[in-house]
């Protein structure tokens, strides 16, 4: 890696980004930094590719029409589309809706307008889960105007502050928590709201949310004390709460990770627990017999928060970046954000089962290459391919173990 290339990879640092992993590549878009004790939003106009097999990094621009400086938006990926939804940015709270087409060759924004049916209200950290091409939104931290408010349930939405301002003909405007559920139809560009049952989570934001098969699982998040789990079924869209006995359930916490493992299992990882401290424990949920299990990993010492975490090759769960030294300050007045803060760009990997022989031999000699030598030409060319990429990304990531 050159000078030059190193200078642009000091953008890769960030929090509160998306990402996904397609074909083994991890796409990284969005998010900010911290300068100067300033929060700084990264550009819009451009993404970064990461091949897992090598640990190259590339970056490439996105032209259009490009969503504006936003912060606590949600991303999601679906038949080769990134659709990024709402979010704040420099005006206040969004709704706006755009995409970009990454089998183009060039990528380009596209701003949503054509949509049918009613936009759900301007929020932020929200989530999303993406089944049978739909965007299922849940829960998040926005604005309503006071007729929005008096046509919702008071148990879907909480308000936490109101104010004096214009909305059209309208003068005032509250803020707060949601549960609600909306869900975009890629495929008409429909928006609509299902009429769910039983226990709903109550409103939150900053929470974590993954699906395994026809379920999203909700957990954690702001305005929560306690770590709890619920899924909503997406096809009779019922709630469920799982019973959990206190002795044997995770810390509360928000801004964590939840990534589906196998047909039945979720992977915890890191957050902010509701003692105002970053976390760096793993645990793992088996959601036919109803029990948390933590996990041992190499990477207790790196706590993250508002990091992503991606399923990779073989179950491994793929954290990046995120903040690991976010901290609460508590006056006499409000609760502030420390503000020092260290973003980070490395790639965790945490591995979930075992691995192939096949995959075990590729990575002692990616990691020991230097000590087989000559031996490494005998191999057959495509193998010797896959263990020069394996040799590049160790090589690349020497920070990073596996565990």
């Amino acid at each position: 890696m050159d000078v030059e290339s190193r200078d642009e990879m000091s953008g890769l640092e960030r929090s509160n980004h998306t990402a996904f992993i397609d074909d083994n590549i991890l796409y990284v878009w969005g998010g900010y930094q911290v300068v100067a004790g300033n929060d700084v939003v990264l550009p819009s106009d451009e993404i970064w590719l990461c091949n897992l097999d090598s640990g190259a990094w590339e970056r490439r621009e996105i032209t259009g029409d490009l969503p504006s400086q936003l912060s606590g938006f949600c991303g999601s990926y679906v038949n080769n589309t990134l659709y990024i939804f709402a979010g704040c940015d420099p005006i206040g709270y969004t709704n706006d809706l755009f995409s970009v087409d990454l089998t183009e060759p060039c990528y380009t924004w596209k701003r949503v307008t054509d949509a049918r049916g009613t936009t759900p209200s301007p929020r932020n950290k929200h989530s999303c889960w993406v089944h049978r091409d739909r965007l299922i939104y849940f829960g998040g931290y926005g604005c309503k105007t006071i007729g929005e408010v008096r046509n919702t349930s008071s148990s879907s939405f909480v308000v936490e502050e109101t104010s004096w301002t214009v909305i059209g003909n309208t003068l005032f405007r509250c803020w707060g928590w949601n549960n609600e559920v909306s869900v975009f139809d890629t495929h008409t560009a429909t928006w609509s709201v299902p009429e769910t049952q039983g226990p709903a989570p109550a409103p939150r934001g900053c929470h974590a949310s993954a699906l395994l098969g026809n379920k999203g699982f909700i957990s954690g998040g702001l305005e929560t004390e306690e770590l709890d789990l619920f899924c909503l079924d997406l096809e009779t869209w019922t709630w469920t709460q799982f019973d959990l006995p206190p002795s044997c359930v995770p810390l509360g916490r928000s801004m964590h990770t939840l990534t589906p493992t196998s047909d039945h299992t979720l992977f915890l990882f890191g957050g902010l627990g509701t003692d105002g401290n970053p976390l760096s424990d793993a645990w793992q949920f088996d959601t036919l017999k109803g029990e948390w299990t933590e996990r041992t990993h190499p990477h207790s010492d790196k706590p993250r928060l508002w990091h992503t975490a991606c399923q990779g090759k073989d179950n491994d769960v793929v954290v990046f970046g995120g903040s690991r030294n976010f901290s609460i300050l508590v006056d006499s007045v409000a609760v502030l954000r420390s503000p020092w803060q260290h973003h980070c760009k490395d790639v965790l990997i945490f591995q979930t089962q075992p691995y192939s022989l096949s995959r075990l031999c590729e990575d002692f000699i990616g990691k020991h290459a230097e000590l087989i030598g000559e031996q490494l030409n005998w191999l057959p060319p495509r193998l010797r391919k896959r263990v020069d990429k394996r040799f590049a990304f160790f090589s690349a990531n020497k920070p990073m173990l596996t565990a």
